[in-house]
């Protein structure tokens, strides 16, 4: 059966009658309510922005920046939704376009604001409180009865405990000295608007379940984690991974797949159930998958495991190049809840085919609450915090983590629901690859080869989307790369090949720009209409409505491996 207009319909989304939490625009709740009662504004917040916009220009040149998400996917996920580059493959409610702040003309609001205050506004840490504890940690504590959707007396989502103080080998430690369990990882940032000169810099660190972390004796033990935490690399990459040498006897586990228990400095791929070859975890997790509490396969993350993520502003350095902010727009929070095997994720988008087949205009409405997050089937719970008026993290609403888990559970370019974690910097980079932003910038980072014809792959999308954004908004990016003809600027992308940082970092100018218009969204709290730090309206760049399966312009689809 052929697997098409499935990025739209979100694989893994239950279906909900349309009506059950939806409010017109003439009864909008107020915020509170919104929360409390997980209220929509219309009925698909999963569908982003990027989705409406014109792949072809006024002078005919076709701009394909929805290669990067929607694409032939790599099993198991089994969500092949390269055909969705070719049509807007929408439901009929979201034919037209919700996204109101992209067609808004933010030019006055952002020219009210100097450089100097958006900078000092960028540089305040609203994760922190000037005595160095968790703000936000804080302030859930401090209002559980405005959070309380489920009105059982107490906050039931992530509570924040990441200090983000990473050591030499990017694990994160309290003011103590304590281990959180929280590592993070440096990753090549998907091509489009998660590039910094699209208006946010971004983090991610891993966190696995305590059996991971603890020795077969139930301790914390950093040898077995680390070991715990290559030999899950090593599955979601399917390539060996190097490690510190470790002693295979005292860990009972042969890591380098030689035969013979001893010193072994990497972990070997090695696993075909089909044909008797299987790997293992270490120490407590060891024991859990023999007893099949936990669950290990290609491509999937074990149980239990977490994600956090946070998006910043742009900040400057002392050399006026652009850096990580202080302050955080969002934290993003991701937890997989259950396992789902190879066959129940097929089957998962088998039975999402015949619901698109049989009833093509039904929307998704997502299962859970803005309390405790967002659920996906495929195992995902997600949840968001972002900034209210003042500056400070508050939860996000129900309708505004939607737009999370969009993207987390309806993309063939996802692996498990993730996408960073595929992407994370080699072990011959800088501490393997397991490090923060702020101990090394993207300087000196050579462009990723795609595998699927070995080109460099900032390169082929900036050839395939020369703007570097799915809005053709990006016009610095443009001149950077390209001549006034349009064609490539070989120095340019020789650069780029040697230097990521050529392309991802945007100049001063751009970037406090990008700032001034996040934070007039900020002050309006409008974030359910578009989140893009758009300046000028994009009327000539998206679509205010389409036919259901109207085509894109688009006729030759790309790959995004």
């Amino acid at each position: 059966m052929q697997k098409t207009h499935l990025a739209y319909s979100v694989v893994g989304l239950v279906v909900l009658g349309a009506a059950s939490f939806y409010l017109s625009e003439n009864a909008q709740a107020s915020a509170a309510e919104q929360f409390k009662i997980d209220t929509l504004s219309h009925l698909s917040p999963y569908i982003p922005a990027q989705c409406y916009t014109k792949p072809v220009s006024t002078n005919g040149q076709v701009n394909n920046s929805c290669f990067a998400c929607h694409t032939d996917s790599k099993r198991p996920n089994f969500l092949n939704d390269s055909d969705v580059q070719l049509s807007y493959s929408f439901p009929g409610e979201a034919a037209k376009n919700p996204w109101l702040n992209m067609f808004k003309d933010r030019t006055t609001e952002v020219g009210r604001i100097t450089d100097d205050e958006i900078l000092a506004y960028v540089r305040e840490s609203n994760y922190f409180t000037l005595e160095g504890k968790l703000a936000l940690a804080d302030h859930l504590e401090k209002n559980q009865s405005k959070y309380d959707s489920n009105n059982n007396g107490q906050w039931d989502g992530y509570v924040p405990d990441s200090y983000f103080n990473y050591d030499h080998q990017g694990f994160d430690k309290t003011p103590e000295g304590d281990y959180t369990g929280w590592r993070t990882y440096a990753y090549y940032p998907l091509p489009g608007g998660f590039m910094p000169t699209n208006g946010s810099t971004d983090d991610v660190s891993i966190r696995l379940a305590p059996a991971f972390r603890n020795n077969e004796q139930g301790q914390f033990d950093l040898t077995v984690y680390t070991v715990n935490l290559a030999i899950v690399e090593a599955l979601i990459k399917e390539q060996d991974i190097q490690i510190e040498p470790v002693d295979e006897a005292h860990l009972g586990v042969d890591l380098d797949k030689n035969g013979e228990l001893t010193t072994a400095n990497l972990v070997r791929y090695e696993w075909a159930p089909r044909d008797g070859k299987f790997m293992s975890y270490v120490g407590q997790a060891k024991q859990q998958l023999a007893e099949k509490k936990v669950h290990l396969a290609a491509k999937l993350f074990p149980e239990g495991t977490e994600f956090l993520h946070s998006v910043r502003y742009l900040d400057l350095d002392e050399n006026d190049d652009v850096a990580m902010s202080a302050r955080m727009k969002e934290l993003r929070y991701a937890k997989k809840q259950f396992w789902m095997n190879y066959y129940q994720l097929e089957e998962l988008v088998e039975k999402e085919i015949k619901e698109r087949y049989d009833f093509p205009d039904r929307t998704k409405l997502l299962r859970g609450s803005a309390e405790e997050g967002l659920t996906v089937a495929q195992g995902w719970t997600y949840q968001g915090f972002i900034e209210d008026k003042r500056g400070a993290l508050r939860p996000q609403t129900f309708e505004e983590q939607a737009s999370c888990v969009g993207c987390h559970s309806g993309m063939g370019v996802l692996m498990d629901s993730n996408v960073s974690f595929y992407r994370k910097l080699p072990t011959e980079s800088f501490q393997k690859g397991w490090y923060h932003w702020q101990q090394k910038s993207f300087a000196g980072t050579p462009d990723r080869i795609r595998e699927t014809d070995g080109q460099p792959e900032y390169s082929y999308y900036l050839m395939n989307n020369p703007t570097g954004d799915e809005f053709r908004a990006n016009h610095e990016v443009k001149a950077k790369f390209f001549d006034q003809e349009g064609k490539p600027k070989p120095a340019a992308f020789a650069r780029l090949q040697q230097d990521i940082s050529y392309l991802l970092l945007p100049s001063k100018s751009r970037a406090l720009e990008l700032n001034k218009a996040y934070k007039v969204i900020v002050d309006e709290q409008s974030y359910i209409h578009g989140k893009a730090p758009i300046v000028k309206p994009l009327d000539d760049v998206m679509h205010k409505q389409v036919e259901v399966d109207q085509e894109t312009g688009i006729t030759q689809t790309l790959n995004a491996f």
